[in-house]
């Protein structure tokens, strides 16, 4: 064990899993290799200009080998390299030592794991639409459930909204080239990247009313014991935020994310001390100390991490740990492929007991747990995920003829050679 030594560092992208995701694959001159994942719509780059740290490394010290990762990390899809390296080495290790992860974390502190199924309804649609899908999650077992409610649904209802009459506008081309699947990603980066106090949006009571009867449409279809979460909200103000909020208490929202950016953790507050409803967010969110105004503040009732870009799975564990002693609860972000979900999993498998639920997005990808072979991947059912006794991750191989059916044709290549990166330097110490 102690001769294992990282040898290379290879990746495939694919599209439609839920999202467009990145694997990673870290090999070693023993055979065993370790997968890990690169967050939705990020790129391989972040991983790749790390390769020059780990090659010739023992793929079980993590935590030395992390602690020379982690200033390159970032928020959002910039923690994927890091994340995605650190969810490969777990993997690694657990091959060959011959144990679970989370048996690596302390143990299991449950059996099974719940899954909150998000749901979308594409297209101009009513609350009515979005009812009849989310009850269909039920009938599948789920026991928490999640779905959008956000400015995207005013756009075409007149007075709904207000802004200056050039943004509003800039709002509905956006929108339409969405549908169309027309959109750039230099569009959308521009589009998107306003923090949410400075678009000058706001809500109106129009629209409101709007959002409130939406909600109303689905709670009359699906009832009011089974918990329903809001997301995507947009880039309107707090105060809009707060608004929408009182008027939805009535309906017994889970929670509400993603209101505002992340970083401000006293609009957070604000929202957190004059509604009913839980706040939410996280997702974006790398390294614990950026969580920690949030948590030691209360700032929100739920924190909600993806294990891609927080910094990997032992970091995630630690945010779960210093939510639970802040008595704020935990949530778990997950929409990417079999490898992404089972690393959620085992930081599930050991959180404590703050943790609500984790995510699953892929309900409506047939293919989906065939990227694992020979049904090693995650086992779903009536709402729970399962894990297996398996080393590592618990994922034997990926199914590389799945792999080729849906391959990224913006980043074709399966795990092509990187060789070109052994080589990179940088004086990379932040201190003198």
């Amino acid at each position: 064990m102690s001769q294992l030594r990282i040898t290379d560092m290879r990746f495939v992208d694919i599209v439609g899993a839920p999202m467009d995701c990145t694997i990673l694959r870290i090999d070693t001159n023993q055979g065993i290799s370790g997968y890990g994942e690169i967050r939705d719509f990020s790129n391989k780059f972040y991983a790749l200009w790390l390769k020059r740290l780990i090659l010739g490394e023992d793929p079980c010290q993590i935590k030395k080998l992390i602690r020379k990762l982690r200033q390159f990390g970032g928020h959002a899809r910039q923690g994927g390299g890091v994340s995605g390296i650190e969810t490969a080495l777990w993997d690694l290790a657990g091959k060959a030592y011959g144990v679970p992860v989370y048996q690596m974390l302390g143990g299991k502190s449950r059996e099974r794991i719940r899954v909150y199924c998000d749901t979308d309804v594409s297209g101009k649609h009513s609350g009515k639409d979005m009812g009849n899908a989310l009850k269909k999650r039920l009938e599948a077992g789920y026991t928490i459930l999640k779905m959008d409610l956000g400015v995207d649904l005013l756009l075409s209802v007149e007075g709904a909204l207000n802004a200056p009459a050039d943004i509003l506008q800039k709002m509905r081309e956006f929108d339409q080239q969405e549908l169309s699947f027309g959109i750039s990603e230099k569009s959308f980066a521009d589009f998107m990247s306003v923090p949410h106090p400075f678009t000058g949006i706001t809500i109106t009571e129009t629209g409101l009313d709007y959002l409130e009867e939406y909600v109303c449409q689905v709670r009359d279809i699906i009832g009011f014991e089974i918990p329903l979460a809001i997301d995507h909200i947009g880039h309107v103000s707090w105060q809009s935020c707060l608004k929408l909020a009182k008027r939805l208490e009535k309906y017994q929202i889970f929670w509400m994310e993603d209101c505002v950016p992340w970083f401000y953790t006293s609009q957070w507050k604000t929202l957190s001390e004059n509604t009913t409803i839980p706040m939410c967010t996280g997702e974006d969110i790398y390294g614990i100390e950026a969580f920690r105004p949030l948590i030691e503040n209360h700032a929100v009732s739920v924190i909600h991490p993806d294990v891609l870009t927080a910094g990997g799975i032992l970091e995630t564990v630690r945010i779960l740990e210093l939510a639970e002693e802040n008595g704020i609860a935990a949530a778990i972000h997950m929409a990417e492929t079999p490898v992404g979900c089972m690393a959620a999993a085992h930081v599930c498998a050991a959180a404590g007991d703050n943790l609500l639920a984790m995510e699953f997005h892929a309900h409506d990808v047939p293919w989906w747990s065939a990227i694992a072979a020979d049904g090693t991947g995650p086992v779903l059912k009536d709402g729970w995920l399962y894990l297996s006794d398996r080393p590592g991750l618990g994922i034997e191989r990926l199914d590389d003829e799945v792999l080729k059916e849906h391959i990224n044709p913006k980043r074709p290549g399966l795990w092509l050679e990187t060789e070109q990166w052994n080589q990179e330097w940088s004086h990379d110490r932040i201190w003198s």
